[in-house]
Formats: structure tokens, C-alpha cells, sequence
């Protein structure tokens, strides 16, 4: 798949969607238990630890919508939120290290890529990097096998809040420069802090463009 054009979102459309209900749809441990592929769906991974569950809440405003912990690897399982019924957004375990046991640790990882490899509905993945970091070898094997499986992805920086702005324009930079190379990806990447709601307007209105649109209003009936 060639890069993908970056499209002008809407912010309006972006604060529209998220400011609609957001409910938790259901985690599953197997790809067998996935509700049948209906709405668009939106996928978040990342290292373990990236701020996954973080980000999906800040998004739509609900603070414990997603379960987060300082514990690497807390989330095992697929995770779906059901927002307004436009879309899907699927939080995934977190790839890298993880306090649980190997085996336990390559299955719940077998399942994500088999997720992002084969969902009929999965329009975007966004795969988040700690701007603290960097991306890893790790995160290097995630974007090939997005790359090669001709899944559009999304790069989205975690936790700027937390770098100098000269360090974290740098590695926007250069990230930007390598995603230019990648197959799938969009040219552009978002720069965001849970913590501040930095960037989250600019990644709610890119992110409504893989919504469905939104049901016109019901006609009142004349007396």
C-alpha cells in the first residue's frame, strides 16, 4: 500500500463524535469472541506501559473508561468501546515487556496481530510511542508487519508533556521523515499528552473521519 494522502479534518466533526456517548462493549481473550464486524473500528497499540488506556480517555473525556495501571502489560485482552454507535475504538494489549508469565505473555500478543492482521473492519491502527523514548526495535517490527498485512497506520506520540519541546520536534522530525518510507502509513503523526489534553482536539477530528456518519435528525411530525 502506497502512503497515505493526509486529509483535513474537521475539528467541529472530531469534538461532535467524542462528546457522544462513549460505553465499554466487551474484552475478549480469543478472536473467536469478537462480536460480528459491523461498525468501523479504530485500533490503539503500543509498548507495554505507551498510555494506551490513557489516550482512549482522555479522547472521550471519561476517566475510567479504560482501565489504566503503572503495571506493564495490565491489559491481556482485546478491549471494545462502542462510541455513539459510529464507531468502534479497540484497545489492544501492549507488545514489549510485561510482568506475566512468556507463554501467557506470546499468546495474548499472538491474538493482537492476528486481530490487526485479519479485522475486516479495522480502518486505522494507531500505533502510540513514548516521546520520552523513541520508537524501539519492537515498535520497528509493528509497523513492518502493518506494512506487509496492508494495514494503514498512524503514528501517535505519547506523553509530550513530558519532553522539551526542541528534543520532541526533533523526533517529530525525523519520525515524520521516516514515515515517507513506510508502506501504509500516513505522512503525518500526532503529538499528544494524556495529561494536558495536548494534540487530542487534532486526533478526535482525524480520527472521526473513519466514523459513520451521523444519523440525520428524526422529522417531527406536524399536528
Amino acid at each position: 500500500m502506497a502512503s497515505l494522502a493526509e486529509a483535513a479534518p474537521d475539528l467541529a466533526d472530531g469534538h461532535r463524535l467524542f462528546s457522544q456517548d462513549c460505553q465499554f462493549l466487551l474484552g475478549v481473550a480469543e478472536l473467536a469472541q469478537l462480536p460480528p464486524a459491523s461498525l468501523p473500528e479504530v485500533a490503539f497499540a503500543g509498548r507495554s506501559n505507551v498510555g494506551k488506556s490513557s489516550l482512549i480517555n482522555a479522547l472521550t473525556g471519561r476517566r475510567q473508561l479504560a482501565r489504566t495501571s503503572n503495571t506493564p502489560g495490565r491489559t491481556q485482552q482485546i478491549n471494545l468501546f462502542d462510541l455513539a454507535g459510529r464507531m468502534i475504538l479497540v484497545d489492544l494489549p501492549g507488545y514489549g515487556f510485561a510482568k506475566a508469565p512468556k507463554p501467557e505473555v506470546e499468546r495474548w500478543q499472538a491474538r493482537m496481530r492476528d486481530y490487526l492482521r485479519g479485522r475486516p473492519t479495522l480502518r486505522l491502527a494507531c500505533i502510540l510511542i513514548d516521546a520520552r523514548h523513541g520508537p524501539k526495535p519492537i515498535d520497528e517490527a509493528m509497523l513492518t508487519m502493518l506494512g506487509e498485512a496492508a494495514v494503514a497506520f498512524r503514528l501517535i506520540l505519547t506523553k509530550a508533556d513530558l519532553v522539551k519541546p526542541a528534543a520532541l520536534e526533533a523526533l517529530s522530525d525525523r519520525l515524520q521523515t521516516a514515515l515517507l518510507r513506510k508502506s501504509g502509513a500516513y505522512p503525518d503523526l500526532s503529538v499528544t499528552s494524556a495529561r494536558t489534553d495536548a494534540g487530542m482536539d487534532e486526533l478526535k477530528a482525524m480520527l472521526a473521519t473513519f466514523a459513520l456518519p451521523a444519523a440525520p435528525p428524526a422529522a417531527s411530525s406536524a399536528d
